[in-house]
């Protein structure tokens, strides 16, 4: 009986160890902007093919270079920004909405009539709750990883992006 109560002392101790451990883990926003912001915002766009791709593009405009930002979150995507070589202090984080796959799934009893389906792809869950209006940014200082919530994002126009013309060569 004594083993018993021993054992299951050890496996609680365990588990109340392996939860501590996790809380570690997870990503904590800093409280104070680790520099100065410029506009912030977001426009969607959609391109003018039938059926073709859209997104939204977040910008983040930084007031000096003293920070590189590395990655957004937003919602619930993550994607690393991109430099506008023309600007080094905005920061664009293009997320694109993937286009709807028309092609018919075969769904049977017989496993061997559904080769060649594409497997559903799950969306990557991000570690932040956040508003439709919030993003959080990553960045790196002393080689630590940190992370900051920007909120009240303004949103601005869509951009509708024409298809371009077919080449005329006569």
């Amino acid at each position: 009986m004594k083993t018993i109560n021993k054992i299951a002392g050890l496996l609680t101790l365990t588990l109340v160890l392996v939860s501590f451990s996790q809380c570690s883990s997870a990503q904590k926003l800093q409280k104070n902007a680790p520099t100065a912001f410029g506009e912030t915002y977001y426009e969607q766009w959609v391109s003018g093919v039938a059926g073709g791709p859209s997104g939204i593009n977040v910008f983040i405009e930084l007031k000096n270079e003293s920070l590189q930002l590395d990655s957004i979150y937003f919602r619930g995507k993550v994607s690393k920004f991109e430099v506008k070589p023309s600007n080094k202090l905005l920061f664009i984080g293009r997320f694109i909405n993937e286009t709807k796959d028309k092609t018919d799934m075969i769904i049977s009893s017989n496993t061997n009539e559904e080769y060649g389906n594409k497997a559903i792809e799950l969306p990557l869950k991000i570690p932040f709750e956040l508003e439709n209006d919030e993003c959080v940014v990553s960045y790196k200082i002393n080689g630590k990883t940190k992370y900051y919530k920007i909120a009240n994002l303004i949103k601005k126009q869509s951009l509708d992006i024409p298809m371009s013309p077919a080449s005329n060569n006569n």
